[in-house]
């Protein structure tokens, strides 16, 4: 059998085994998709949609080339990437996955970056927001924001890593690394960069706005559909046992090791979407609290293959390669959990001895209720979420009156 059509059978056993399951388990399809679907609209489209617009405008306008201009020396030597990259990179630590993926094909699609360098810049730039890291998993999950600075802290500083390890990449392609002139006057040179790119768009304010507010809902509403997709695929593995057996065979090889074997099925599950992953480790009982850490560690370095999917179907639009991608992510779900480990004690252990056990869970509760509240934000979420998507179809509608008007030749 020749390799194509191999691959088209398998494509078709799976899309047609994914369909008799969700024929067979329909409440837990259904369970799946308003689980994604709430995840999406309450918190993943309301927390990217402004650094989405904001990243378009100051691109649109500039000011990240300005801002590259004098992040030039840092960027280069020690990532091989330009300037522009701090940005990438910024965005990504605050706004979360798959910002990384959309700013460096972006600036790729723009000529501010060669394919090499977006592909490098793209490896280490997607993490997960702050935001998710201390409230859905660390105050959420375990009830412990002290466990959320060892996640953070180990996540961010694996990319780091990461990014200095993918400098290596591509090292024997021609464009490794440009050569850039170094500008005897840097605030000059990043002004006149600054100007020059100012004049040469030609939109108007209203368009450039508009245009920002249509691309990054557009990106969002995929983002939604491979949250959802994964969500059902999770929650259906899970019903019909495949993730439990696999749980089972992952817990033999573990058997021997001092690791609990009850996290290997929150581990399989973690491998396709994190969020369920790490509920699911949080809520082993008989593991100790380190494991579950470095585990989650592991989950948040690996990013799931629902994240994976969407910075696939975002690069594959500049035809940028998965691979450097694949890469980061293997080595970062290598290193954060060890970092994890490594920073275990002065970050959690000897913080919690210099606090007494009351002012530890007194800092805690105000934490939580004073500055994240879990259920306003999914109050508040929903509501931005479709005060966008009404924006998104206003100007949608605009547009198809504009072309209408506008006379055929």
């Amino acid at each position: 059998m020749k390799k194509n059509h191999f691959i088209t059978l398998i494509i078709f056993i799976i899309l047609v085994t994914l369909t008799a399951t969700i024929i067979i388990y329909p409440d837990v399809a259904f369970k799946g998709s308003t689980r994604g679907l709430e995840m999406w609209w309450g918190i993943v489209f309301p927390s990217l949609l402004p650094f989405f617009i904001l990243s378009e405008l100051l691109i649109c306008f500039g000011i990240v080339q300005f801002i590259g201009v004098f992040l030039e020396p840092v960027m280069r030597p020690l990532f091989r990437v330009p300037g522009v990259g701090a940005f990438v990179w910024a965005m990504g630590m605050a706004s979360g996955f798959p910002s990384g993926a959309k700013l460096s094909a972006k600036l790729y699609k723009d000529g501010e970056l060669t394919k090499l360098e977006a592909e490098r810049l793209n490896s280490f730039t997607n993490s997960s927001n702050p935001l998710f890291i201390f409230v859905a998993i660390s105050v959420g999950f375990f009830h412990n924001v002290n466990i959320g600075i060892v996640l953070a802290a180990s996540h961010y500083l694996s990319n780091a890593l990461v990014g200095l390890l993918m400098r290596f990449y591509g090292k024997n392609q021609p464009n490794y690394s440009r050569r850039e002139k170094t500008p005897s006057n840097r605030i000059k040179h990043a002004f006149t960069v600054l100007h020059e790119k100012r004049m040469k768009e030609k939109r108007p304010i209203g368009k450039i706005l508009g245009d920002a507010i249509a691309s990054s809902i557009q990106t969002l509403l995929m983002i939604g559909g491979f949250i959802i997709v994964f969500s059902v695929l999770n929650m259906l593995l899970i019903e019909v046992g495949f993730i439990t057996q696999v749980g089972k065979i992952i817990s033999f090889f573990i058997s021997k090791s001092s690791i609990h074997q009850d996290l290997s099925t929150p581990f399989v599950s973690g491998l396709f979407e994190i969020t369920l992953g790490s509920k699911l480790v949080s809520d082993v009982a008989n593991s100790t609290l380190l494991q579950q850490v470095a585990l989650t560690s592991f989950i948040l370095g690996f990013g799931g293959f629902s994240i994976q999917a969407q910075v696939a179907s975002i690069i594959s639009e500049v035809k940028m390669s998965m691979k450097p991608y694949m890469i980061g992510r293997l080595l970062q779900s290598v290193i954060a959990p060890i970092l994890a480990v490594l920073l275990w004690k002065p970050l959690y252990v000897d913080r919690l001895a210099s606090w007494s056990n009351h002012k530890t869970i007194t800092v805690i509760n105000n934490f939580t209720e004073q500055h994240f509240h879990i259920d306003s934000i999914f109050v508040i979420g929903p509501i931005i979420t479709l005060t966008a998507l009404y924006i998104y179809v206003l100007i949608i509608i605009y547009r198809i009156y504009i072309q209408k008007k506008k006379p055929q030749f």
